[in-house]
Protein backbone atom coordinates (compact mmCIF):
# COMPACT_ATOMS: atom_id res chain seq x y z
CA UNK A 1 0.00 0.00 0.00
CA UNK A 2 1.27 3.50 -0.57
CA UNK A 3 2.75 5.05 2.61
CA UNK A 4 0.64 8.08 3.92
CA UNK A 5 2.32 11.63 3.52
CA UNK A 6 1.56 14.86 3.95
CA UNK A 7 0.73 17.04 1.35
CA UNK A 8 3.67 19.97 1.17
CA UNK A 9 3.52 22.22 -1.07
CA UNK A 10 6.82 22.95 -3.46
CA UNK A 11 8.31 25.36 -0.63
CA UNK A 12 8.18 23.18 2.17
CA UNK A 13 9.41 19.95 0.41
CA UNK A 14 12.58 22.41 -0.61
CA UNK A 15 13.17 22.67 2.75
CA UNK A 16 12.66 19.08 3.31
CA UNK A 17 15.00 18.19 0.52
CA UNK A 18 17.73 20.70 1.44
CA UNK A 19 17.36 18.87 5.49
CA UNK A 20 17.89 16.09 3.96
CA UNK A 21 21.38 16.96 2.62
CA UNK A 22 21.99 18.37 5.74
CA UNK A 23 21.66 15.86 7.79
CA UNK A 24 23.46 13.69 5.23
CA UNK A 25 26.51 16.20 5.00
CA UNK A 26 29.81 14.72 7.24
CA UNK A 27 31.98 17.89 7.09
CA UNK A 28 33.83 16.01 4.11
CA UNK A 29 31.12 15.28 1.84
CA UNK A 30 27.59 14.04 1.73
CA UNK A 31 26.49 9.96 2.42
CA UNK A 32 23.70 9.27 -0.06
CA UNK A 33 21.89 7.75 2.96
CA UNK A 34 22.60 7.54 6.64
CA UNK A 35 23.25 3.76 8.29
CA UNK A 36 23.28 1.58 5.23
CA UNK A 37 25.72 4.00 2.58
CA UNK A 38 28.11 6.07 5.44
CA UNK A 39 30.69 7.02 2.96
CA UNK A 40 31.05 9.26 -0.34
CA UNK A 41 30.19 7.52 -3.63
CA UNK A 42 31.36 9.15 -6.94
CA UNK A 43 27.60 8.88 -8.48
CA UNK A 44 25.92 10.48 -6.21
CA UNK A 45 27.58 13.41 -5.24
CA UNK A 46 27.64 14.50 -9.18
CA UNK A 47 23.99 14.57 -8.79
CA UNK A 48 24.07 16.32 -5.25
CA UNK A 49 26.56 19.44 -7.11
CA UNK A 50 23.99 19.40 -9.46
CA UNK A 51 21.04 19.94 -7.18
CA UNK A 52 22.54 22.05 -4.82
CA UNK A 53 24.46 24.21 -7.82
CA UNK A 54 21.51 26.68 -7.36
CA UNK A 55 20.87 26.86 -3.60
CA UNK A 56 23.66 25.87 -1.73
CA UNK A 57 26.99 26.45 -4.64
CA UNK A 58 29.24 26.56 -1.74
CA UNK A 59 28.25 22.97 -0.39
CA UNK A 60 28.45 21.88 -4.69
CA UNK A 61 31.97 22.95 -4.58
CA UNK A 62 32.77 21.17 -1.33
CA UNK A 63 31.31 18.06 -2.75
CA UNK A 64 32.98 18.13 -5.93
CA UNK A 65 36.22 19.05 -4.38
CA UNK A 66 35.64 16.38 -1.44
CA UNK A 67 35.24 13.62 -4.42
CA UNK A 68 38.61 14.35 -6.39
CA UNK A 69 40.83 13.84 -2.93
CA UNK A 70 39.76 10.35 -3.68
CA UNK A 71 41.35 10.45 -7.33
CA UNK A 72 44.10 8.39 -8.37
CA UNK A 73 47.27 9.73 -10.16
CA UNK A 74 46.23 7.24 -13.08
CA UNK A 75 42.77 10.12 -13.16
CA UNK A 76 41.06 7.24 -12.04
CA UNK A 77 37.87 8.93 -9.56
CA UNK A 78 36.56 6.13 -7.71
CA UNK A 79 32.97 4.90 -7.32
CA UNK A 80 33.64 5.26 -3.21
CA UNK A 81 35.85 7.47 -1.31
CA UNK A 82 35.76 6.36 2.70
CA UNK A 83 35.78 9.64 5.28
CA UNK A 84 34.60 8.19 8.05
CA UNK A 85 35.24 5.28 10.32
CA UNK A 86 31.86 3.56 9.73
CA UNK A 87 31.75 -0.17 9.03
CA UNK A 88 30.64 -1.35 5.50
CA UNK A 89 31.36 -3.77 3.11
CA UNK A 90 32.92 -3.72 0.99
CA UNK A 91 35.63 -1.55 2.70
CA UNK A 92 38.75 -0.60 2.86
CA UNK A 93 39.88 -3.77 3.62
CA UNK A 94 38.94 -5.06 0.34
CA UNK A 95 40.32 -2.60 -1.79
CA UNK A 96 43.50 -1.99 0.36
CA UNK A 97 44.04 1.32 -1.95
CA UNK A 98 46.97 2.22 0.08
CA UNK A 99 49.45 -0.46 -1.26
CA UNK A 100 48.77 0.85 -4.78
CA UNK A 101 51.76 3.79 -5.40
CA UNK A 102 48.49 5.44 -7.35
CA UNK A 103 46.35 5.51 -4.93
CA UNK A 104 45.37 9.15 -2.81
CA UNK A 105 46.18 10.05 0.42
CA UNK A 106 42.51 8.66 1.47
CA UNK A 107 41.03 5.25 1.30
CA UNK A 108 38.38 4.11 -1.78
CA UNK A 109 37.34 1.74 -3.82
CA UNK A 110 39.44 0.38 -6.75
CA UNK A 111 36.61 0.93 -8.95
CA UNK A 112 35.46 3.63 -11.10
CA UNK A 113 31.65 5.18 -11.63
CA UNK A 114 30.03 6.89 -14.50
CA UNK A 115 31.50 9.91 -15.21
CA UNK A 116 28.83 12.57 -15.11
CA UNK A 117 31.27 14.95 -12.71
CA UNK A 118 31.81 17.13 -16.52
CA UNK A 119 28.29 17.52 -17.03
CA UNK A 120 28.03 18.65 -13.82
CA UNK A 121 30.81 20.90 -12.89
CA UNK A 122 29.14 22.69 -16.25
CA UNK A 123 25.98 22.67 -14.31
CA UNK A 124 27.57 24.74 -11.50
CA UNK A 125 29.33 27.07 -13.89
CA UNK A 126 25.66 27.82 -15.71
CA UNK A 127 24.33 28.39 -12.59
CA UNK A 128 26.93 30.70 -10.62
CA UNK A 129 29.51 31.78 -13.43
CA UNK A 130 31.87 30.51 -11.27
CA UNK A 131 34.95 30.41 -14.10
CA UNK A 132 37.90 30.39 -10.83
CA UNK A 133 36.19 26.97 -10.27
CA UNK A 134 35.83 25.65 -13.58
CA UNK A 135 39.88 26.42 -13.73
CA UNK A 136 40.53 24.65 -10.40
CA UNK A 137 38.88 21.18 -11.07
CA UNK A 138 38.84 21.34 -15.02
CA UNK A 139 42.28 19.44 -15.20
CA UNK A 140 40.86 16.50 -12.82
CA UNK A 141 38.09 16.33 -14.80
CA UNK A 142 39.61 15.95 -17.68
CA UNK A 143 42.16 13.28 -16.43
CA UNK A 144 39.31 11.48 -15.38
CA UNK A 145 38.32 11.13 -18.96
CA UNK A 146 41.83 10.84 -20.13
CA UNK A 147 41.83 7.36 -17.69
CA UNK A 148 38.57 5.98 -19.67
CA UNK A 149 39.88 6.73 -22.87
CA UNK A 150 43.52 4.99 -22.15
CA UNK A 151 42.29 2.11 -20.04
CA UNK A 152 39.11 1.40 -20.51
CA UNK A 153 38.38 0.94 -24.08
CA UNK A 154 38.75 -2.68 -24.12
CA UNK A 155 36.53 -2.79 -27.15
CA UNK A 156 39.10 -0.33 -29.19
CA UNK A 157 36.16 1.62 -30.54
CA UNK A 158 35.72 4.40 -28.46
CA UNK A 159 33.66 3.75 -25.41
CA UNK A 160 34.72 2.77 -22.37
CA UNK A 161 33.98 -0.72 -20.65
CA UNK A 162 32.65 -1.17 -17.23
CA UNK A 163 34.57 -4.04 -15.52
CA UNK A 164 32.10 -4.51 -12.40
CA UNK A 165 28.47 -4.05 -12.35
CA UNK A 166 29.11 -1.27 -9.39
CA UNK A 167 30.77 0.95 -12.05
CA UNK A 168 27.44 0.90 -14.06
CA UNK A 169 25.65 3.02 -10.79
CA UNK A 170 23.17 0.10 -11.43
CA UNK A 171 23.51 -2.57 -9.31
CA UNK A 172 21.45 -5.55 -9.98
CA UNK A 173 20.80 -4.85 -12.97
CA UNK A 174 19.22 -7.75 -15.57
CA UNK A 175 21.93 -6.51 -18.17
CA UNK A 176 24.72 -7.97 -16.04
CA UNK A 177 23.16 -11.34 -15.77
CA UNK A 178 25.11 -12.81 -18.69
CA UNK A 179 28.00 -11.77 -18.61
CA UNK A 180 27.92 -12.66 -14.65
CA UNK A 181 27.24 -16.03 -15.63
CA UNK A 182 30.70 -16.79 -16.62
CA UNK A 183 32.20 -15.75 -13.57
CA UNK A 184 32.87 -18.64 -11.40
CA UNK A 185 29.85 -19.38 -8.81
CA UNK A 186 31.25 -19.09 -5.53
CA UNK A 187 30.18 -18.39 -2.01
CA UNK A 188 31.45 -16.46 0.44
CA UNK A 189 31.02 -17.01 3.96
CA UNK A 190 31.07 -13.28 5.38
CA UNK A 191 28.05 -12.33 3.11
CA UNK A 192 26.81 -9.38 4.75
CA UNK A 193 23.20 -9.76 6.45
CA UNK A 194 21.83 -6.76 5.52
CA UNK A 195 23.08 -7.68 1.88
CA UNK A 196 20.86 -10.67 2.10
CA UNK A 197 18.16 -8.90 3.03
CA UNK A 198 18.61 -5.85 0.42
CA UNK A 199 19.16 -8.19 -2.37
CA UNK A 200 17.91 -11.45 -1.85
CA UNK A 201 19.32 -13.70 -4.86
CA UNK A 202 21.74 -11.56 -6.68
CA UNK A 203 25.30 -12.47 -7.67
CA UNK A 204 26.52 -10.40 -4.94
CA UNK A 205 29.45 -13.13 -4.14
CA UNK A 206 30.44 -12.69 -8.05
CA UNK A 207 30.48 -8.94 -7.39
CA UNK A 208 32.98 -9.96 -4.68
CA UNK A 209 34.62 -11.99 -6.58
CA UNK A 210 35.54 -9.55 -9.47
CA UNK A 211 36.80 -6.97 -6.96
CA UNK A 212 39.45 -9.23 -5.41
CA UNK A 213 40.61 -10.52 -8.91
CA UNK A 214 40.92 -7.03 -10.23
CA UNK A 215 42.19 -5.61 -6.83
CA UNK A 216 45.17 -8.68 -6.80
CA UNK A 217 45.97 -8.09 -10.11
CA UNK A 218 47.32 -4.46 -8.68
CA UNK A 219 44.10 -2.70 -10.34
CA UNK A 220 46.31 -3.19 -13.61
CA UNK A 221 44.84 -2.25 -16.87
CA UNK A 222 46.62 -5.14 -18.50
CA UNK A 223 44.80 -7.84 -16.14
CA UNK A 224 41.52 -5.87 -17.39
CA UNK A 225 42.73 -6.18 -20.91
CA UNK A 226 43.46 -9.79 -20.89
CA UNK A 227 42.39 -11.92 -18.16
CA UNK A 228 39.36 -9.97 -16.11
CA UNK A 229 36.16 -11.94 -17.14
CA UNK A 230 33.40 -8.87 -16.91
CA UNK A 231 33.49 -6.40 -19.27
CA UNK A 232 30.71 -4.38 -20.60
CA UNK A 233 29.85 -1.54 -22.81
CA UNK A 234 26.80 0.27 -21.34
CA UNK A 235 25.10 3.27 -23.06
CA UNK A 236 23.99 4.66 -20.21
CA UNK A 237 27.77 4.73 -18.72
CA UNK A 238 29.00 5.78 -21.94
CA UNK A 239 26.10 8.39 -22.92
CA UNK A 240 26.77 10.21 -19.83
CA UNK A 241 30.69 10.48 -20.26
CA UNK A 242 29.33 11.75 -24.40
CA UNK A 243 27.81 14.28 -22.07
CA UNK A 244 30.38 15.28 -19.86
CA UNK A 245 32.64 15.52 -23.04
CA UNK A 246 30.61 18.03 -24.81
CA UNK A 247 29.99 20.19 -21.05
CA UNK A 248 33.96 19.64 -20.81
CA UNK A 249 34.55 21.18 -24.43
CA UNK A 250 32.18 24.11 -23.71
CA UNK A 251 34.10 24.99 -20.15
CA UNK A 252 37.51 24.51 -21.87
CA UNK A 253 37.88 27.86 -22.62
CA UNK A 254 37.35 29.15 -19.45
CA UNK A 255 40.17 26.39 -18.17
CA UNK A 256 42.97 27.93 -20.59
CA UNK A 257 42.24 24.45 -22.61
CA UNK A 258 41.82 23.26 -26.27
CA UNK A 259 38.48 21.60 -26.46
CA UNK A 260 38.84 19.94 -29.89
CA UNK A 261 39.88 16.72 -27.36
CA UNK A 262 37.23 16.52 -25.96
CA UNK A 263 34.67 17.27 -29.13
CA UNK A 264 37.01 14.67 -30.69
CA UNK A 265 36.30 12.17 -27.95
CA UNK A 266 32.47 12.80 -27.70
CA UNK A 267 32.21 12.38 -31.93
CA UNK A 268 34.07 8.78 -31.27
CA UNK A 269 31.57 7.58 -28.82
CA UNK A 270 29.11 8.83 -30.64
CA UNK A 271 29.60 6.79 -33.81
CA UNK A 272 30.48 3.54 -31.57
CA UNK A 273 27.13 3.69 -29.87
CA UNK A 274 25.54 3.71 -33.01
CA UNK A 275 27.52 0.82 -34.54
CA UNK A 276 28.22 -1.22 -31.72
CA UNK A 277 25.27 -0.82 -29.60
CA UNK A 278 22.20 0.03 -31.39
CA UNK A 279 19.34 -2.71 -32.62
CA UNK A 280 16.16 -0.85 -32.63
CA UNK A 281 16.94 0.65 -28.94
CA UNK A 282 20.58 0.79 -27.63
CA UNK A 283 21.41 -2.64 -25.77
CA UNK A 284 24.66 -3.05 -23.36
CA UNK A 285 27.72 -5.12 -25.06
CA UNK A 286 29.65 -8.24 -23.41
CA UNK A 287 32.61 -7.79 -24.44
CA UNK A 288 33.83 -11.18 -23.29
CA UNK A 289 30.99 -13.14 -25.27
CA UNK A 290 31.11 -10.57 -28.14
CA UNK A 291 27.37 -9.70 -28.26
CA UNK A 292 24.47 -7.54 -27.48
CA UNK A 293 22.57 -8.39 -24.08
CA UNK A 294 18.77 -8.51 -25.63
CA UNK A 295 17.26 -7.00 -22.20
CA UNK A 296 16.39 -3.39 -22.54
CA UNK A 297 16.97 -1.57 -19.53
CA UNK A 298 16.52 2.33 -18.27
CA UNK A 299 19.89 2.44 -19.50
CA UNK A 300 19.01 1.82 -23.28
CA UNK A 301 18.18 5.59 -23.19
CA UNK A 302 21.64 6.93 -21.90
CA UNK A 303 22.90 7.81 -25.13
CA UNK A 304 19.64 10.60 -25.56
CA UNK A 305 21.81 13.03 -23.57
CA UNK A 306 23.70 13.44 -27.11
CA UNK A 307 22.31 16.83 -29.13
CA UNK A 308 24.50 15.18 -32.00
CA UNK A 309 21.92 12.30 -31.57
CA UNK A 310 19.81 11.48 -35.16
CA UNK A 311 16.33 12.63 -35.32
CA UNK A 312 15.47 8.87 -36.14
CA UNK A 313 17.54 7.76 -34.00
CA UNK A 314 15.90 10.18 -30.97
CA UNK A 315 12.36 9.15 -32.56
CA UNK A 316 12.82 5.44 -32.13
CA UNK A 317 14.37 5.58 -28.52
CA UNK A 318 11.59 7.91 -27.31
CA UNK A 319 9.12 5.81 -28.74
CA UNK A 320 10.47 2.45 -26.62
CA UNK A 321 10.52 4.85 -23.53
CA UNK A 322 7.10 5.55 -24.24
CA UNK A 323 5.57 2.61 -24.76
CA UNK A 324 4.12 -0.33 -22.67
CA UNK A 325 7.82 -1.13 -22.24
CA UNK A 326 8.09 1.47 -20.27
CA UNK A 327 6.08 4.66 -19.23
CA UNK A 328 3.42 3.86 -21.07
CA UNK A 329 2.43 0.92 -18.76
CA UNK A 330 3.37 2.19 -15.62
CA UNK A 331 1.93 5.14 -12.88
CA UNK A 332 5.18 6.80 -12.58
CA UNK A 333 8.14 6.93 -14.42
CA UNK A 334 10.67 5.30 -15.45
CA UNK A 335 11.07 1.53 -14.60
CA UNK A 336 14.36 0.12 -14.65
CA UNK A 337 13.44 -2.94 -16.96
CA UNK A 338 11.01 -3.08 -19.48
CA UNK A 339 8.02 -4.65 -17.34
CA UNK A 340 7.61 -7.28 -20.56
CA UNK A 341 11.17 -8.78 -19.64
CA UNK A 342 11.37 -12.12 -18.00
CA UNK A 343 13.56 -10.94 -15.55
CA UNK A 344 11.00 -7.89 -14.24
CA UNK A 345 10.67 -7.08 -10.51
CA UNK A 346 9.10 -4.18 -9.20
CA UNK A 347 10.38 -4.83 -6.00
CA UNK A 348 14.11 -5.32 -6.92
CA UNK A 349 16.34 -2.45 -6.97
CA UNK A 350 17.48 -2.05 -11.10
CA UNK A 351 15.31 -4.48 -12.17
CA UNK A 352 12.29 -3.00 -11.90
CA UNK A 353 11.74 -0.09 -9.89
CA UNK A 354 11.72 3.82 -10.76
CA UNK A 355 14.72 6.08 -9.67
CA UNK A 356 14.84 9.98 -9.49
CA UNK A 357 18.78 9.93 -10.92
CA UNK A 358 17.28 8.06 -14.00
CA UNK A 359 14.13 9.91 -14.28
CA UNK A 360 16.14 13.27 -14.16
CA UNK A 361 18.95 12.25 -16.62
CA UNK A 362 15.67 11.48 -19.11
CA UNK A 363 14.21 14.59 -18.23
CA UNK A 364 17.83 16.32 -19.30
CA UNK A 365 18.18 14.62 -22.52
CA UNK A 366 13.93 15.43 -23.29
CA UNK A 367 15.27 19.07 -22.62
CA UNK A 368 18.42 18.81 -25.23
CA UNK A 369 16.10 17.54 -28.15
CA UNK A 370 13.47 20.01 -27.25
CA UNK A 371 11.09 17.14 -26.49
CA UNK A 372 9.05 19.51 -24.04
CA UNK A 373 5.82 17.01 -23.51
CA UNK A 374 8.27 14.26 -22.24
CA UNK A 375 10.49 16.15 -20.23
CA UNK A 376 7.27 17.59 -18.56
CA UNK A 377 6.04 14.04 -17.74
CA UNK A 378 9.23 12.88 -16.28
CA UNK A 379 9.38 16.10 -14.26
CA UNK A 380 5.54 16.20 -12.96
CA UNK A 381 6.10 11.55 -12.22
CA UNK A 382 9.24 12.13 -10.35
CA UNK A 383 8.10 15.24 -8.11
CA UNK A 384 4.37 13.02 -7.56
CA UNK A 385 6.36 10.38 -6.10
CA UNK A 386 8.60 12.50 -3.81
CA UNK A 387 5.31 14.36 -2.88
CA UNK A 388 3.80 10.87 -1.96
CA UNK A 389 7.01 8.73 -0.59
CA UNK A 390 9.32 11.13 0.43
CA UNK A 391 13.05 11.59 -0.83
CA UNK A 392 13.16 7.64 -1.25
CA UNK A 393 16.06 5.50 -2.96
CA UNK A 394 13.52 3.98 -5.32
CA UNK A 395 9.99 3.49 -5.78
CA UNK A 396 7.23 1.16 -7.60
CA UNK A 397 6.52 2.35 -10.82
CA UNK A 398 3.12 1.22 -10.91
CA UNK A 399 1.78 2.65 -7.15
CA UNK A 400 4.90 4.78 -6.30
CA UNK A 401 5.17 3.35 -3.38
CA UNK A 402 9.02 3.89 -1.62
CA UNK A 403 12.05 1.59 -1.40
CA UNK A 404 14.97 1.19 0.07
CA UNK A 405 16.68 3.65 2.09
CA UNK A 406 15.06 7.13 2.75
CA UNK A 407 16.02 10.45 3.26
CA UNK A 408 18.25 9.22 -0.02
CA UNK A 409 20.73 12.31 -1.06
CA UNK A 410 19.81 12.39 -4.84
CA UNK A 411 16.61 12.29 -4.62
CA UNK A 412 16.27 15.00 -2.59
CA UNK A 413 19.12 17.11 -4.54
CA UNK A 414 17.10 16.43 -8.12
CA UNK A 415 14.42 17.50 -6.64
CA UNK A 416 15.60 20.58 -5.69
CA UNK A 417 16.69 20.87 -9.56
CA UNK A 418 13.17 20.04 -10.04
CA UNK A 419 11.52 22.51 -8.08
CA UNK A 420 13.64 25.45 -8.98
CA UNK A 421 12.63 25.01 -12.81
CA UNK A 422 9.19 25.39 -11.50
CA UNK A 423 8.21 22.52 -13.62
CA UNK A 424 4.95 22.19 -11.77
CA UNK A 425 2.24 24.97 -12.99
Amino acid sequence: MMEARPAVDDAALGREALGVLEANWTGAGTVPAPGLYPHQWSWDSAFIVIGLARHRPDRARDELLSLLRGQWATGMVPHIVFHTREAYFPGPSVWRSQEHDAAPGVLTSGLTAPPLHGLALWWLYRHTGDAAFVRATYPAIAAQHDYLAATRDLGGAGLAAIVHPWESGMDDSPAWDEPLAAVPAIRYGNRPVEMEERHPGSDHDRYVWLALHYRDAGYSPGYLRDEHPFAVEDPMFNGIWLASCQAMAELAPLAGADPAPQLERAERIRHALLDRLWDGCFFARDLRADRLIRVCTVGAFGPLLDPGLSAEHVQAAVEVLESARFMGATGYPVPSCEIRAAQFDRTRYWRGPSWVNTNWLLRRAATVHSLDHLGRQLAHGTLRLVRQAGFRECFDPFDGSGRGCRDFSWSAALTLDLLADNVVQ
